[in-house]
């Protein structure tokens, strides 16, 4: 019998993190997966407390989420329970690209470096899919119909795992562009390339309010898709103004009594579509120019909101079950300060053709696109970087380069 359990549900891409996060360590699990089964959603907060997944057990003790696994694996206490032999690398192996990223920016760069014969090496990071995954569908991607944005990635990433392409589920812990071959270190191994490609995406943004974290699990969620289930017949509120938070709010309507979206100001930010579909729905009240300022609980979750007028300064309580936060994102690249040169919102800073200010690293994605943050967009800039990486091989070993 498996020594480990693990609560689930369809389209969460952080039930998917740690069930990647086991499977690289070989260890075995039990998958229970609670879609659409009101008794095991009912049974995981009983036994946890918890509104979210994935919930995660060992040897029948609770041990959290996906970030406490993620814990377990950084300090090793994941190897010594179940004797994972730790790899020992010394870091040799040189590899022509190594893609750090495993988003539509990652698995485009995967594709087209693995075409060119470069055999690039993809370290995934904690999440497959980015952004993306973390959304409730995707209508926008030219040529893709498919079911949902997993699927979408699931095809990259085999698409380019068809043309030599490997994929490594691991973490980047430390890079070091002075030397060259650049040296990557992860979890478990050292690295070293001749051209990076950075496609660590974007997180989302936290709230930073009194009761933020206190209530994370227990009625804070950063996930309609993974925890909107837990919230069926409540009331509860999403914070942001965006495409992101006009989807979230519309896919929560699935679940809700109500879900009263909180916006700062007299307009959304989102599309024409999604305000119409916004407007049009009974379940959705909008409320306008308010921030919140505290989320309220007690021992069993979240029980309200502290919520300000910005106008009129008026302070208000609003009652809620839930608390979902999409505000927008911040940019991945705290292990590249001081590495390579960053805006002032800390984005990699690249000219038209992908290239940071260190000669054989590039960067795609949310992690340097600021403004227009879609998949296509950042699939093409995937691209293009993998492109610039082969030209940049081809300089550097002298050999001639077609085109150019």
């Amino acid at each position: 019998m498996a020594r480990v359990k693990i609560y689930t549900t369809d389209s969460c891409p952080y039930c998917v993190k740690a069930k990647n996060i086991l499977g690289s360590k070989g260890i075995e699990y039990e998958e229970i997966n609670i879609h659409g089964n009101e008794e095991l959603r009912d049974e995981i907060e009983k036994l946890t407390g918890r509104r979210d997944v994935p919930q995660i057990f060992i040897d029948g003790s609770h041990i959290g989420d996906d970030d406490d696994l993620e814990e377990l694996r950084v300090s090793g206490e994941l190897d010594k329970m179940f004797s994972v032999e730790t790899q020992n690398d010394n870091g040799s192996e040189i590899r022509n690209v190594i893609i750090i990223g495993s988003g539509p920016a990652g698995f485009a760069a995967a594709l087209y470096a693995a075409r060119a014969s470069l055999k690039p090496l993809v370290i995934t990071g904690n999440e497959i899919g980015g952004q993306v995954a973390k959304t409730n569908d995707i209508e926008n991607y030219p040529g893709f119909q498919g079911e949902s944005p997993t699927e979408l990635m699931k095809i990259m990433q085999e698409q380019a795992e068809r043309f030599g392409a490997e994929i490594r589920f691991d973490m980047v812990t430390e890079v070091d562009f002075e030397q060259h071959p650049f040296k990557i270190t992860t979890y478990d191994l050292k690295i070293l390339a001749k051209s990076v490609i950075i496609a660590t995406g974007a997180s989302r943004r936290k709230l930073k309010v009194p009761g933020e974290e206190e209530f994370s699990g227990r009625g804070v969620s950063y996930c309609a898709t993974c925890d909107g289930f837990f919230f069926q017949n409540r009331t509860i509120v999403v914070v942001g103004g965006s495409d992101a938070a006009a989807k979230e709010t519309l896919f929560l309507t699935r679940f809700a009594s109500e879900v009263h979206l909180i916006h700062r100001r007299d307009r959304l930010r989102s599309g024409a579509i999604f305000q119409e579909h916004l407007f049009n729905n009974e379940k959705v009240d909008i409320v306008w120019d308010s921030i919140v300022e505290e989320i309220q609980g007690d021992e069993n979750g979240v029980t309200a909101v502290r919520l300000k007028n910005v106008k009129t300064s008026e302070q208000t309580i609003h009652p809620t079950k839930g608390v979902f936060i999409a505000i927008g994102v911040v940019p991945n690249t705290e292990i590249f300060q001081g590495k390579l040169e960053l805006n002032e919102n800390g984005y990699i800073i690249t000219d038209h053709r992908q290239r940071t200010n260190v000669p054989g690293v590039f960067a795609a994605g949310d992690v340097q696109d600021q403004i227009y943050r879609q998949a296509i967009m950042a699939a093409g800039t995937g691209a293009a970087a993998a492109v610039e990486a082969e030209e940049y091989i081809a300089e550097i070993e002298h050999r001639a380069y077609p085109g150019r």
